[in-house]
């Protein structure tokens, strides 16, 4: 588990990466039953399937399907001014996101209602090698950021070095325990000197209501450089999804030149 002396320049994250990795889609067939059923009627001109749930939840929150506002932009819009926010819960989405630190993900978890998480675990994973998440600011200082990569180094070897011995001790005292057992206790054992600047990975899955509540928390001017950043890299891909159900979120500069985001319909 020994480092190179001179490590890759690629071990130093300066962006997150956000992939979507599930949308919901409607049952179409379900769908047309129940509304055969009750004797209803209903067309919408949605193409995501989340915007569709969102409509068919509130509808049926007062019958009116074949009534009022025609267009899902227009009925989503009026769930938005209204604050009707618990159909929103309806549509979900899943997200991977990648290059971000443990520092982002101990803030991004407070968030529980409505999202789920599974993240990369270090008692598992050999972060002899692990990536390390350049703090905005550092990224503006060549003089700050060299030092800051030495103290990095630092910890990076001494982790290799204590994990290494402490494997060795491990094996020592337990000869009879499986090695991949041994690994995972000297991993979650030396893991303690890591610091929040490790890079890390996590699943991510929400609700719209809940997604929203992060981008207005998180994206918010006032917010934590890195996790605001995130915010924006999340809204770029949910907007792109579902421009009805986030049509009121705008992205912003802020004085200290970097994006924010704007939302009209707060703590809906």
């Amino acid at each position: 588990m020994t480092t190179s002396p001179h490590p890759p320049a690629d071990l130093y994250v300066t962006k997150p990466k956000v992939y979507l990795l599930a949308r919901q889609t409607v049952v179409s067939e379900e769908l047309d039953r129940f509304l055969t059923e009750e004797g209803l009627t209903f067309s919408t001109d949605a193409q995501a399937a989340a915007e569709v749930l969102a409509e068919i939840a509130g509808r049926t929150c007062y019958m009116s399907f074949g009534k009022g506002r025609k267009s899902n932009a227009e009925y989503l819009d009026n769930i938005l001014t209204s604050k009707h926010g618990s159909v929103l819960e309806h549509a979900v989405w899943s997200l991977l996101i990648t290059g971000v630190s443990r520092s982002l993900t101990h803030e991004l978890i407070r968030h529980r209602a409505g999202f789920g998480y599974s993240q990369l675990s270090q008692r598992y994973v050999d972060e002899s090698e692990a990536h390390y998440v350049v703090p905005p600011l550092y990224q503006e200082s060549v003089e700050l950021r060299a030092q800051w990569q030495q103290t990095i180094e630092c910890i990076r070897k001494a982790y290799a070095e204590l994990a290494e011995a402490t494997a060795r001790y491990v094996e020592q005292k337990h000869p009879e325990m499986a090695p991949r057992d041994r690994r995972k206790w000297a991993r979650q054992t030396a893991r303690s000197i890591l610091p929040n600047a490790c890079e890390t990975k996590i699943f991510v899955t929400g609700n719209s209501r809940a997604w929203r509540h992060f981008l207005e928390m998180r994206g918010n001017g006032h917010a934590d450089t890195e996790i605001r950043l995130l915010a924006v890299e999340v809204f770029r891909v949910l907007k792109k999804e579902s421009p009805n159900i986030f049509h009121d979120i705008e992205l912003v500069n802020e004085p200290d030149g970097l994006p924010a985001l704007r939302v009209v319909h707060s703590k809906v």
